[in-house]
């Protein structure tokens, strides 16, 4: 059965694209501040976000960022030569490269953490609105 989406829908979702894409564009400019493409700053934020105690491989990277192995290889090589990255082989599995974070990286993303979490907060109120109405329509089906 098809749901029935009222104009209040509509508005609701072309709001939060926007406000998605407002963030987007918050976090482009944000990373190319820093000198880094949006990519790397991703895979940074990946590599450190990754669960304690679980080492970060090219191929949990690629599935993280939903990019091809291919793709996730180039893009540690680019912030190998870069300084941001050490790749180490897999203790476990030499087959494997884990990745570690260098100092410099750590410093960058320190920075650009605190202040995406700066806008996100100022962000939160209406996206809360906007996810709340979405989720009531849901309900009300």
């Amino acid at each position: 059965m098809e749901e029935t989406l009222s104009q209040a829908d509509y508005e609701a979702l072309a709001t939060l694209r926007h406000t998605l894409r407002k963030f987007m564009d918050f976090s482009t400019s944000a990373a190319h501040g820093e000198g880094l493409p949006p990519q790397q700053h991703q895979a940074l934020l990946a590599i450190k976000g990754n669960r304690q105690g679980s080492a970060m491989t090219i191929g949990m990277l690629a599935e993280r960022l939903l990019i091809a192995p291919h793709t996730a290889t180039e893009l540690v090589g680019r912030l190998t030569e870069s300084g941001y990255v050490t790749r180490h082989p897999d203790p476990v599995d030499k087959r494997r490269q884990t990745l570690q974070l260098t100092e410099r990286s750590e410093e960058v993303l320190r920075r650009l953490s605190a202040i995406h979490l700066r806008e996100i907060r100022d962000m939160a109120p209406e996206l809360i609105d906007i996810l709340k109405h979405l989720q009531a329509g849901v309900r009300d089906s």
